[in-house]
């Protein structure tokens, strides 16, 4: 076996504990729980960083080539900014929410074919490296280590959907407990949310650190088709879905900071967001295959 699958099999039960433990803390209130899980968390991040660590050291190469690995490296990075974001807030209930998302995205993962799972020789159209990386690295006899314009690009775009995704997760609270404001009676578990206004401005700032990353990662990827195809924008199905998430990312933005959009039609937006990046990531890949098919 794959030392790394063997990480991912410990990874995925840490994050489902985790999901449950948080879940506990939110409906039992106990501080235990709470503290239990975030232990857990930082352990299950720790975890995802050795397969990552692994499937460098197993292939020689950066570990975002294919399905398996950028949904690994999406877990890992949703997993970094909710820990960041528990830390400054100190709200375990958003984990609640965040962590069923993580547990998840390893389960389909975990359901994925042997064959995207195992480790192959990159395609000749990925091994794009960076010269001036090549040649440092060499200094120290690690130069099958060095990134390329593929890895950046997959690591910017998949920074930004781990904040997409974080959003994605407040926007569900953030409709909860709004709802339950709106009409007046709630229940404990409800009342415990954190305020309605808190979760929507909480959720607005995962989408302005993630569109950077989202859009950094479209251009270094046209770069990056540029030099694998010979052009910088093709019309394939990857790439269109890509703008039509950036769009919609965007039109939140815009709608949010010119027009003073809030509350329910932001939280809206954040889902149809979100929703575009699964059906981009998972819809794309195996209903509309293309040049992407590879991966």
């Amino acid at each position: 076996m794959i030392l790394s699958l063997l990480f991912f099999t410990f990874s995925f039960i840490f994050y489902v504990i985790a999901a449950l433990l948080y879940i506990g803390n939110w409906v039992f209130k106990k501080r235990w729980l709470g503290q239990t899980a975030t232990a857990l968390s930082y352990i299950a991040l720790f975890s995802t960083s050795l397969i990552l660590i692994m499937r460098a050291a197993e292939s020689g190469h950066a570990p975002f080539s294919n399905l398996y690995e950028s949904m690994v490296l999406f877990v890992w990075g949703v997993n970094v900014g909710y820990l960041a974001l528990e830390y400054k807030h100190g709200v375990k209930i958003i984990g609640a929410f965040v962590m069923v998302i993580e547990s998840l995205a390893m389960l389909s993962a975990a359901l994925l074919p042997y064959r995207f799972k195992s480790i192959e020789p990159l395609n000749p159209a990925l091994q794009n490296k960076w010269h001036w990386l090549v040649d440092l690295l060499a200094k120290v006899g690690l130069e099958k280590y060095a990134i390329g314009w593929l890895d950046f690009h997959v690591f910017t775009t998949f920074i930004g959907y781990a904040a997409f995704a974080i959003s994605f997760g407040l926007s569900i609270m953030y409709l909860i407990k709004s709802r339950a404001e709106e009409k007046g009676g709630t229940n404990q578990a409800i009342a415990s949310l954190p305020d309605s206004t808190m979760l929507d401005e909480l959720g607005y700032r995962a989408i302005a650190w993630g569109f950077p990353f989202l859009a950094v990662g479209i251009v270094s990827g046209a770069v990056w088709a540029n030099y694998a195809w010979g052009t910088y924008w093709s019309w394939d199905p990857k790439e269109t879905w890509s703008l039509i998430t950036w769009f919609v990312y965007a039109a939140y933005l815009h709608a949010r900071v010119t027009r003073g959009w809030r509350g329910k039609r932001c939280a809206y937006l954040s889902l149809l967001g979100f929703l575009a990046v699964v059906f981009l990531y998972w819809g794309v890949s195996f209903i509309l295959p293309g040049l992407h098919a590879y991966a």
